[in-house]
Order: structure tokens, then sequence, then C-alpha cells
């Protein structure tokens, strides 16, 4: 590895409806040509390789519905403590490990629900039953952050993550869940679509767009995604 490139990590798996390996091979062209040099594991096992983390500028994580070792789970905060970068997207980064508790107080957000087409509509059994049209909002005082700078308001067709974070988070887009006649919560939730988050030393980014591949392609996902990778860098 050139001493002016960096390295970044992807680690992917877990549920296959996300696409871990087609939506992690889109982003692998980006970062090489923004100087990164990138290792594709499949398994969380590289988490416990303390020495290699301690090189890893940036990790790409996208291991949906998965669990993790303690082992794995210390090596993974004791790099992102150490300045290591973690990104990713949907339920690749925010609903990645259920079983552990101090996962998701790094990470900042565990998602919670995705509401499904009315009942009344025929459903397929599909992904798309819980495909809905909703809007994500720039927050306007954040506007100006890098990550969401220039972007506008934008709306998307798949599954709108409703996620439970605190508000130690910067949350630069939000996604706001219409409440239904037939929902069990009687008013709209307003919840954070993109964040970022300090951690030690280490910059996390989260974006809950990017279910499939084509969800990732739509220009405003991968514009903030890319620069999302970036940003977390090292």
């Amino acid at each position: 590895m050139s001493s002016n490139r960096r390295q970044a990590l992807i680690v992917r798996g877990g549920w296959d409806g996300h696409q871990p390996i087609e939506t992690t091979d889109s982003v692998i062209p980006f970062l090489e040509s923004n100087d990164f040099d990138v290792q594709v594991e499949e398994s969380t096992g590289v988490y416990t390789d303390a020495e290699f983390l301690a090189s890893v500028d940036l990790i790409v994580q996208t291991n949906t519905m998965s669990t993790i070792a303690d082992d794995e789970l210390a090596g993974l905060i004791g790099a992102v403590r150490g300045g290591t970068g973690l990104a990713g997207w949907h339920g690749g980064i925010a609903d990645s490990y259920r079983n552990s508790a101090d996962y998701l107080h790094m990470v900042g957000g565990q998602f919670a629900h995705h509401a499904a087409k009315a009942p009344k509509s025929e459903l397929a059994g599909e992904q798309a039953d819980n495909y809905l049209t909703h809007t994500i909002t720039i927050v306007p005082e954040r506007a100006d952050h890098p990550i969401v700078a220039g972007l506008s308001d934008f709306e998307l067709t798949t599954e709108q993550y409703w996620v439970l974070s605190d508000g130690y988070n910067d949350v630069l887009a939000t996604t706001t869940v219409a409440a239904r006649d037939f929902d069990a919560w009687n008013e709209p939730v307003t919840t954070p679509a993109v964040w970022t988050r300090k951690w030690g030393r280490g910059r996390i980014f989260v974006c809950t767009a990017g279910h499939r591949l084509e969800v990732l392609d739509d220009p405003n996902v991968r514009t903030i995604v890319e620069r999302g990778l970036l940003w977390a860098a090292r």
C-alpha cells in the first residue's frame, strides 16, 4: 500500500434481501478513485484483528440482522474510538446486531419499523409491500454540512425507516412517518434519516435509505453516501 493511499475495509453479510454484495461492490470504484485501498471481508471475524484495524481508515459495514461476538464487538468499538471511521446505509449499519446494546449505543440509531402499505391494499408478500413514497427532508440548520450541502428535499419510494435514536446524533436529514387511521400510532413521527456521530476519535455516518442497489443508485442517496464515506474516514 503506497503511503498516499488510505485503507478501507468493507464488512458485509447478513440478510441477502439488502444485497450486501451488490451494494458494497458499487462503492468500491468510488473509494479506489479517492485513494483508498479496499479489502472486503464476508465475516465480522476481522474485527478481532486489532493490529489490522489500527491501520484501517474507514470501515464500510453492510451486515443486516446478524449477531456479533463479544471479542469482535470490542475490536470494532476499540477501532472506532481510536479513530477509524464507520459508515453504512440502511439495515447494514442501523439493524446489524440487535443482541448488542453497546453497538447500538455507538451507532446511535436502531431500526424499529417500516410501515407497510394499507391492509386493504393488495399485498403480494414481497419486499415491495413495504415500499412507501416519502420525503427525505434536509435539516435547514445543517444544510451547509458537507454531506448534504447543495441538496434539496427529495422523494423516495422504498422502505421508510423509523429508527430509535438519541440527541447526541448530528441529524442532517429526517423523514416523517405518517399516521394512518389503521396504524397504532396517533400522530406523525419524524425520525432521523441521515446522521453523523463522534465516538472517541472516530466518526460515524449513517444513511437509512439504501434498501437495495436501485435505492442506493438514486442520485441524491448516492451523493449522500459517497460524501458520508469520505467524511467518516480518518
